[in-house]
């Protein structure tokens, strides 16, 4: 299992949200490129960026802190917020991105997922974000009547790489992830399963690795390392020792 930070942009800025409300935002660095490179400074493998304002708006909005951080970084980055179409997709990828995350428009039109996935093998990710277990869309400001297991198994054997699961409950609240429904959802299909939302300490990335075997490959954590609740070097070597 891998320890993901996340860069959530925002005008241009890197902020962390109260479960998902764009007006309970903290600044914690204006300068999305060289917070990118202090991650990979710290043994990042990856790097996890998410286009708010895209999120909300259904399109691209952050394109120029999106071009700094890819600039800064050798390590590979994921993006997701905002992506609707093939041809947004494909512009990502063009810019250097190693993979994008689908999330309103994999429970809207699952299948682009399927055509994105035979386009672009092995760089297509589907965000799943869920409250009280149903799936929430449009920047989690809409909450559908479909369920996180529903809407992971419909995914099953278009080649999607991994399913990033957030609890919009957790999120930036540092309460710890929510265990019981990211096991069930790794455990409901074939497809590598991220955890996101609510990693607060060191031992809330025990407990994930604790359920590793249910298909659990990754962890995101945002607010815990920017607050310094968790140092990101410290959670990378935990993982790396138990491995």
């Amino acid at each position: 299992m891998i320890v993901i930070p996340a860069i959530d942009l925002k005008d241009g800025k890197c902020v962390r949200l109260e479960q998902g409300l764009m007006d309970k935002d903290t600044v914690f660095n204006d300068n999305p490129g060289a917070q990118a490179l202090e991650w990979e400074r710290q043994g990042a493998e990856w790097l996890h960026i998410v286009d708010l304002d895209g999120a909300f708006a259904g399109e691209p909005k952050n394109r120029d802190a999106i071009e700094s951080i890819l600039k800064a970084i050798t390590i590979p980055a994921q993006l997701g917020g905002g992506i609707r179409d093939i041809e947004t997709i494909e512009a990502y990828l063009s810019l250097g991105l190693s993979r994008v995350i689908i999330g309103t428009a994999a429970q809207r039109n699952p299948e682009l997922v399927r055509e994105a996935c035979a386009k672009f093998p092995g760089q297509i990710v589907v965000g799943i974000d869920a409250k009280n277990g149903m799936v929430a869309v449009q920047g989690w400001a809409e909450v559908t009547d479909m369920t996180a297991v529903e809407l992971a198994k419909k995914f099953e054997g278009f080649g999607v790489s991994a399913i990033i699961y957030t609890d919009i409950s957790r999120d930036g609240m540092l309460q710890g992830p929510n265990l019981e429904a990211t096991r069930s959802l790794a455990e409901a299909v074939a497809i590598p399963v991220i955890a996101s939302g609510g990693v607060s300490s060191l031992k809330d990335i025990e407990d994930l690795m604790a359920i590793e075997a249910s298909g659990i490959t990754g962890v995101i954590t945002g607010k815990a390392v920017y607050t310094g609740a968790i140092k990101l070097s410290e959670a990378i070597a935990l993982t790396k020792e138990k491995a």
